[in-house]
């Protein structure tokens, strides 16, 4: 990157944690700059805790009582001296409010600017400000849904299926598509739920929802000075529950004038409403046409692919930019080369094509290397993946001078890569990565879920915890040192069951026994039984209830997911043994059918 006029920041606050956390702190590392990470109650010995300079706690559990949390992390900015903030993606980074109050203190906030967000970050607001730039979008309705009614009437004038989206939302997280009326005011009630607890907001909106699509999305990036550039596209058809499992860039059997057209469309988004800073504008393909779907004020996800095929440190230009200094490259500098996979690792139990969160303590992780290999990872061998928070685990991203050379380089990759304690999305994408509707760029957003057969996925066994020397079972402990804020921690392996005071008098505390293992029900049996750790959102039935085998009973909440679970077998319902709030283990019995 070219010498800058204006100097960077000194210090920067990553109001965020897990993977992003560790990415931004990195960068940092490199450019001279001091970081400050916060945490939760559940994140005191996180990696991006570990890794950062300073570390502040939040207190909470919940992202609510933590990461979302903006008295606590205005305070932390006040007290660590931070002169900006990175937001990373999720919780606060496309949130006008937090942007503002950052403003408001006169630190640096490494993003749009707020009325930038304001625009965009609301999807309604940002399809309004597309149609303006003359860019069209999805048909649908700009304007904030009230009821299940206009769902039921939206799908009755433009047919079925029709999508119900959060505004203020992304990633997946709020969006239910509707198959039918009858469906319409519990997936509207699950998607608010959804939107809610992720982004702090409920808001929703309603679109088509395409046949057969594929998801292609530009990268831009825009300075204080006016310049505004697109930085090449990226495919992330490989979805499941509207979230991207692979992604990879330059996307490919896409023309090159849709590609120049896309991008062109991309920078008039950008400009119409004022943008600064990285974002990613996000559009549907199908049929040789293109169609604006949102855009996002932020850093994606899968940024690491757009940088391995074009040597462009997205996170420095970020840090650049925010400073006030112009762009350090133009459009015509711009050169992709060669192509780039990412296979995001989340912690999930693919089998059966289910993708079921898979909370817990990671035993072993061998991480992949070799030519051309990142492994950007917001764990390290046993950390604990708790519930109450994204599943993301890490991003295995691969670079070859061709799509298929790095599609077998990436597959080799996945061979290498071991994680156990907690099942993952990996079996998938070897499945999806070795197909030949993947080679030969036929899939799209539904076809994971449509068509990729998963039958031969089988949940793995369950790790046992490390043993000592004298063959005793043992569990990770910490003791806690916190020091006007600052966190300060020491982790030692005790045997099982040993209570650990925590320093400064508090309660001890003691392990809490491993649950056991559940795919989602003991079919036959009458037991319905909790798949994973989660909380309790909703029960459908009460003690009397007749129910048939698929019958919706329970709606379960686990790493920011809403699951259904249903019944395994018909009969009666004689006991209910949860209810709303209640937090459950993987095992749990939560009903009795007979």
């Amino acid at each position: 990157m070219s010498t800058t006029a204006r100097p960077l920041p000194t210090k920067v606050l990553i109001a965020n944690r897990g993977e992003i956390a560790v990415r931004v702190i990195r960068t940092c590392r490199e450019l001279g700059i001091a970081t400050v990470a916060i945490y939760s109650e559940l994140d005191r010995d996180a990696l991006h805790v570990r890794l950062a300079d300073e570390a502040y706690a939040l207190g909470g559990q919940t992202a609510a009582e933590s990461y979302l949390n903006t008295e606590a992390i205005v305070d932390v900015i006040t007290r660590s001296g931070a002169d900006a903030v990175h937001p990373g993606y999720g919780f606060f980074s496309e949130n006008t409010d937090f942007a503002r109050r950052v403003s408001e203190l006169g630190v640096t906030f490494i993003g749009p600017p707020p009325g930038a967000i304001e625009v965009m970050g609301d999807k309604i607001s940002s399809r309004e400000a597309a149609d303006t730039a003359g860019v069209p979008g999805v048909p649908g309705r700009n304007d904030v849904l009230q009821s299940a009614d206009e769902v039921v009437a939206f799908g009755e004038e433009f047919g079925w299926p029709v999508a119900i989206k959060a505004a203020y939302g992304g990633g997946g997280r709020g969006m239910k598509v509707v198959q039918q009326a009858g469906e319409a005011a519990a997936a509207l009630e699950s998607a608010q739920r959804e939107a809610k607890a992720a982004f702090g907001r409920d808001e929703a909106y309603l679109e088509r929802y395409l046949t057969w699509p594929r998801h292609v999305e530009m990268q831009v990036m825009a300075d204080t000075h006016g310049n505004a550039v697109w930085i090449g596209e990226r495919d992330c058809s490989a979805q499941r529950r509207h979230q991207k499992l692979v992604e990879e860039s330059p996307a490919p059997a896409f023309p090159a004038e849709v590609r120049r057209a896309m991008g062109e469309a991309a920078v008039k988004v950008a400009l119409a409403c004022g943008y600064v800073n990285a974002g990613t504008v996000e559009f549907l393909f199908q049929d040789g046409e293109f169609f604006f779907l949102e855009m996002n004020t932020r850093l994606q996800v899968e940024h690491p692919v757009t940088e391995a095929v074009t040597g462009i440190d997205l996170v420095a230009e970020q840090l650049s930019i925010a400073a006030g200094n112009p762009l350090s490259f133009t459009q015509d500098d711009i050169e992709l080369r060669g192509h780039a996979i990412e296979a995001r690792i989340n912690a999930e139990d693919p089998t059966g094509g289910r993708f079921l969160p898979s909370p817990g303590r990671i035993t072993r992780l061998q991480i992949p290397d070799g030519p051309f290999v990142r492994f950007d990872a917001g764990y390290a061998e046993g950390d604990e993946v708790s519930q109450f928070y994204d599943n993301l685990i890490a991003k295995l991203v691969v670079w070859g001078r061709d799509r298929e050379e790095a599609r077998k380089r990436l597959l080799r990759a996945l061979d290498e890569l071991v994680i156990e304690g907690v099942a993952t999305t990996t079996p998938a994408h070897k499945l999806i990565l070795a197909h030949p509707d993947f080679i030969a760029a036929e899939h799209s957003t539904k076809w994971v879920e449509e068509v990729l057969d998963m039958s031969s996925i089988t949940a793995p066994a369950p790790a046992a915890p490390p043993a000592g020397e004298d063959g005793e079972q043992r569990v990770r402990r910490q003791v806690d040192v916190e020091v006007d804020g600052r966190r300060f921690a020491v982790a030692m392996w005790v045997p099982e069951g040993l209570p650990v005071a925590t320093v400064g008098g508090g309660a001890a505390r003691k392990a809490r026994p491993k649950p056991a293992t559940s795919g989602g029900g003991a079919a036959g049996t009458g037991q319905v039984i909790a798949p994973m750790q989660g909380t309790i959102v909703k029960v459908l039935v009460a003690a009397g209830d007749e129910v048939q085998v698929g019958t919706p009973v329970l709606v379960l909440e686990a790493m920011k997911m809403e699951n259904q679970i249903s019944a395994e077998k018909a009969g009666k319902v004689t006991e209910v043994r949860c209810e709303p709030g209640q937090a459950v283990g993987a095992g749990d019995v939560v009903l009795v059918i007979e």
